[in-house]
């Protein structure tokens, strides 16, 4: 039966990106209740449309979940009104020297966070995009549908934003 293997296709090609799609909807969505019914909502709209799939699946699948994301918003919250609450232990450097450093993480977790809540939309998901989720320009500028070099210059602007709203004198480091 076709389906049958439509199914089985689409758990080995797409669900295995489904923690991306469930960070990406709780960065753009800034809740994890909401995010989940936002990312649940993308991956059966992936499903229907998983026969159009062409290129890369993550990318797809992010796309999907954005613009998902930007149209519960719209009808949900149009404003941002909850805060981060994990998400950026990839930015931070990795060290397990005992409680005083786990705290300082810690608290710098919260900083990064609220810093980064404070960014406007094209430039939190172009952030997020790149530096949590570790995608190329081209994809997203695919996946935002925007040239690649509005993707560059709003990564540009965001690390700018970033590092002026955490007061640091120095650029944040690109990957």
């Amino acid at each position: 039966m076709k389906n049958q293997g439509h199914h089985g296709d689409f758990e080995q090609v797409v669900l295995p990106h489904l923690d991306a799609a469930y960070n990406l909807a709780r960065w753009l969505t800034h809740n994890d209740h909401d995010a989940q019914d936002v990312a649940q909502e993308a991956v059966l709209r992936a499903y229907r449309f998983f026969g159009g799939l062409r290129g890369e699946p993550r990318p797809w699948l992010l796309a999907i979940v954005r613009n998902s994301c930007f149209t519960w918003l719209q009808a949900n919250r149009p404003a941002d009104t909850v805060g981060f609450n994990d998400g950026v232990a990839e930015l931070l450097p990795a060290d397990d020297d005992g409680p005083e450093v786990q705290a300082a993480r810690n608290c710098d977790r919260r900083v990064l966070n609220a810093a980064i809540a404070t960014l406007p939309a094209p430039f939190r998901e172009v952030l997020i995009l790149r530096e949590l989720e570790d995608l190329s320009y081209k994809d997203i500028a695919r996946i935002t549908d925007v040239p690649m070099g509005t993707v560059m210059s709003r990564l540009a602007r965001a690390r700018r934003l970033l590092a002026e709203s955490l007061g640091a004198t120095s650029n944040i480091s690109a990957h």
